[in-house]
């Protein structure tokens, strides 16, 4: 086994949720992802939809527990000292599939090896092993550095509450509705100047309607500046339920930019240009509102995209009049208008 070490760290990371083109959804995830020699693991994984064990919805003992487990205090949950590194956002059982790796010490350092698909407890290395991953050499100092920081910073369960503000109360309702689906809490106000602080600190963000006028604006700004909290604030472009959810959930991103897959997304009326980080897959949806204010829904690509800008071109049934982009990749979300 290689003596060279690797770099290990954590990095807040998101499995976006959404309200689906066909009606569905799935559901957001907020976690920490591994930071191997200063990249992402889950980006080894090609375009694996999954999560880290280390996921902030879950209760404060679970995840206690994991983080014990990884530290090797516990006993490993699967034969041959094997630990769930990625497994199902939908679920915990390994049905659905989970990427496993023995965790052990080896003198005064932590290794991990042995990458392998499981959906059973016995891992198939020959048949299912992640050949070209690991195996990784850690310090141990700095190992349990990075895991045991999780047990005391609070910083690292997010905010995953959004405050609305608007006029239309029929969408809002819409809206929140849509966002409690897929896991992410959602209040309506007209005045947030009222809510406590203790309050005002619960919310990652604050999503305003087209009608909120700047003064409003400017006292939600200052109520959340006195309760001492950063929030990020979402002005939204149309009154399109799915557009509005990925314009929150873009929000509430917490992970480092430099880590993120997709990192741009710009649209006029020919084409769109996207940008990602590494190889997956991507989604773009046109949303377009029609003289009468109907909404209406285009899939206009769905397909990998290696690390790098792409020229998509866009059909122009899609996106006439006022439209709207939203491009869909493991781990992130972008929106932006169409412009001509």
């Amino acid at each position: 086994m290689s003596a060279e070490y690797a770099t290990f760290g954590l990095a807040p990371a998101m499995r976006a949720g959404g309200v689906l083109a066909d009606g569905g959804y799935q559901v957001h995830r907020d976690f920490m992802d591994f930071i191997v020699d200063g990249r992402p693991l889950l980006f080894q994984l090609s375009d694996l939809d999954a999560v880290s064990p280390l996921a902030s919805d879950i209760p404060p003992a679970i995840f206690t527990r994991q983080v014990r487990g990884l530290l090797l205090e516990a006993e490993a949950p699967l034969p041959g000292g094997r630990y769930v590194i990625y497994g199902c956002p939908e679920c915990e059982g390994l049905d659905c599939g989970a990427v496993t790796a023995v965790i052990e010490r080896d003198g005064g350092d932590i290794v991990w090896r042995d990458f392998a698909w499981q959906t059973d407890e016995t891992a198939d290395l020959e048949l299912n092993g992640y050949h070209g991953i690991g195996p990784f050499r850690f310090r141990a100092a700095e190992y349990r550095a990075e895991l045991e920081r999780l047990l005391d910073d609070d910083e690292a369960r997010p905010r995953r509450r959004v405050l609305l503000i608007g006029a239309r109360v029929a969408v809002l309702a819409k809206l929140a509705a849509a966002l409690r689906t897929i896991g992410i809490g959602a209040e309506i106000t007209d005045d947030a100047t009222r809510i406590p602080a203790d309050e005002l600190r619960t919310y990652g963000a604050v999503a305003f309607g087209r009608a909120v006028g700047e003064a409003e604006r400017a006292a939600v700004r200052a109520a959340f500046e006195r309760a001492g909290v950063e929030a990020a604030y979402v002005d939204g472009l149309a009154p399109v339920i799915p557009l509005l959810v990925a314009q929150i959930e873009h929000a509430l991103d917490r992970g480092p930019v430099e880590r993120r897959r997709l990192t741009g997304l710009t649209a006029r009326a020919g084409e769109a240009e996207v940008t990602v980080t590494s190889a997956c897959r991507v989604r773009l949806v046109a949303y377009r509102l029609d003289r009468l204010y109907r909404t209406h829904t285009h899939d206009v690509f769905d397909g990998m995209l290696e690390p790098g800008s792409h020229r998509i071109p866009l059909d122009g049934r899609a996106v006439k009049g006022r439209s709207f982009l939203v491009a869909r990749a493991m781990g992130g979300v972008l929106v932006a208008p169409v412009v001509r």
